[in-house]
């Protein structure tokens, strides 16, 4: 479960930031999940409440945004969501390979005092 490791890295990115900011707890952290991430959302907020124990982020809430695919057509040049998982211009029916959104694990933001 890559997720574990995943969510120890944030955390620490989390917490260091608040040290930063001279917080003393943190309340809140939203992440935006990406479809395409390859991360289980469910096991993410699993690992979050095991590694934050003992943190300053212990108690804190997990908010996660999903991210949709958004993929540029090499052909048309035309951005687009896809329906599903083979990336088909809506405009003119090729097959895009360029991903330029929803691969992503990010920290969007922090709630911390």
């Amino acid at each position: 479960m890559h997720e574990v490791s995943l969510m120890e890295q944030t955390l620490a990115i989390a917490v260091e930031q608040a040290q930063q900011h001279h917080a003393s707890q943190i309340h809140r952290l939203t992440l935006n999940v990406g479809q395409q991430s390859g991360v289980f959302t469910d096991a993410l907020a699993f690992a979050f409440d095991i590694v934050s124990q003992g943190t300053i982020a212990e108690g804190a809430s997990l908010e996660m945004i999903e991210i949709p695919v958004t993929c540029r057509c090499e052909n048309c040049q035309r951005e687009f969501q896809p329906p599903d998982w083979i990336y088909i211009c809506p405009q003119c029916q090729q097959i895009s390979h360029t991903i330029i959104n929803g691969k992503q694990l990010e920290l969007a933001s922090l709630e911390m005092s």
